[in-house]
């Protein structure tokens, strides 16, 4: 992959309406469930993605017929739980863990052997997580030896229904086994240590499985057919949230974000930055099928520090590449603790984020789950984003409140979750030389 970077002059606006691109993780979800549903699909609001692609061409592998009928809408003809063909090739699933972790549940009911495969950053990544439940209830599943892909699944004995407490916070690991669950004999059961993100439980209800829900306890009987429905997907709160803190930290800045995911499990992002501050309106609430969706409108705001409540640590994992520049731009000390998950991303983020922080004047540092990160002026410099969308697109937003121009590497990633951004950032102000 070619190596690219973003150059940036300093003191740009991110001002004006934006219309983000559809939810990453509900794309994966509505690509997935509507080829194992029975009858025909159709997915409005689909991320073209370079991750999202990579499910689908799965799937077309495996036998699953879809078309395109609009920009972002796409017709899929389920093959029922049943009716996936062994695929000819190693399925190449990218730079997207969420991908590889929920097609590994899906792929260890199936009667036929498989191979789910990445790139160098996605083969580097934790997989134990996922491989010991699924071999607790029956999976054949192998992976290298240091506990990453590529994954080996080869046809076992019956799956069977397993009543698992998820160590750590999960949306993953917990979408994994329920689909996994979906081929088991009996009932599957997850519980969760904190609540964390349910798009899955949503949208399975939506192509009509029946779900048991208990504190933060989820269940699922086995061999639960789905029925084909519409899925409209709503914008991406994830996305969104770079430009949210642009607005917040470039002057006499008004942003206004149409249709956008407003999920309580996905909304640490804006409850963090009202606690700092900002002035972010939540208006015309509505929903898409099982999902909550909204317009914010963001205005410039003076940010101050905070202790980031624990709480919201999982509700915000996604989005605190963008929440690190808002600490930078906030008067006083920001802590974070308790978001070790963040060293296990596409980068170790917090050890990425700190030294490109560093680099361009902020008093940034490490703790081993989480930052401290005292707010300043950034100045001009070059960041290394090592090769991670999200700390890309992070530091493009340090440009609204530099004082020189600033040079990210590493930028070719940005393609895998936000193919338009740099034309987005460029439309609402941002300056790219």
């Amino acid at each position: 992959m070619e190596n690219t970077c973003f150059q940036l002059a300093p003191r740009g606006r991110c001002a004006g309406q934006l219309d983000p691109p559809g939810d990453k993780s509900m794309s994966h979800r509505a690509i997935m469930l509507a080829s194992l549903a029975q009858g025909t699909s159709e997915i409005g609001g689909l991320l073209a993605s370079e991750d999202c692609l990579a499910t689908l061409e799965a799937f077309r592998n495996m036998g699953v017929q879809v078309h395109w009928l609009a920009p972002g809408r796409i017709r899929v003809h389920g093959a029922g739980l049943h009716g996936l063909q062994a695929p000819d090739t190693v399925l190449d699933m990218g730079n997207s863990g969420t991908a590889m972790r929920l097609l590994a549940g899906v792929l260890c009911g199936q009667t036929f052997a498989s191979t789910l495969s990445g790139d160098a950053s996605l083969n580097a990544r934790p997989m134990q997580r996922i491989a010991e439940p699924l071999q607790a209830m029956g999976a054949d599943i192998r992976l290298c030896a240091a506990g990453t892909a590529p994954l080996e699944i080869r046809p076992g004995t019956t799956l069977h229904g397993i009543d698992y407490v998820l160590p750590v916070a999960s949306a993953q690991v917990k979408s994994c086994l329920l689909l996994a669950g979906l081929y088991a004999e009996g009932r599957t059961c997850i519980t969760e240590p904190v609540r964390c993100r349910d798009h899955t439980e949503n949208m399975l209800r939506a192509f009509s499985c029946a779900l048991e829900f208990a504190d933060q306890r989820v269940c699922l009987q086995g061999g639960t057919e789905l029925k084909a429905t519409e899925i409209d997907i709503p914008g991406d709160l994830s996305a969104a949230a770079f430009f949210i803190v642009g607005a917040l930290v470039s002057p006499d800045s008004q942003l206004t974000v149409k249709n956008v995911g407003i999920n309580p499990t996905r909304a640490g992002v804006i409850e963090i930055l009202r606690l700092m501050g900002a002035r972010i309106d939540i208006r015309n609430e509505r929903n898409y099928g099982e999902e909550p969706v909204a317009d914010l409108v963001v205005t410039s705001s003076p940010l101050h520090g905070i202790e980031i409540p624990r709480n919201l640590v999982v509700d915000a994992i996604d989005e605190f590449p963008a929440l690190f520049i808002a600490s930078a731009c906030a008067k006083g000390t920001t802590e974070l603790s308790g978001a070790e998950e963040l060293r296990t991303k596409e980068s170790d983020r917090i050890r990425t984020m700190v030294s490109g922080l560093c680099s361009l004047g902020i008093r940034a540092e490490e703790k081993p789950d989480g930052v401290t990160i005292t707010g300043g002026r950034f100045g001009g410099g070059t960041v290394d984003s090592g090769g991670d969308h999200r700390v890309a697109m992070a530091f493009a937003m340090a440009s609204l409140a530099a004082s020189g121009t600033i040079t990210v590497t590493g930028t070719e990633a940005v393609a895998t979750s936000f193919p338009g951004f740099v034309d987005t950032a460029t439309q609402l102000g941002l300056a790219f030389e």
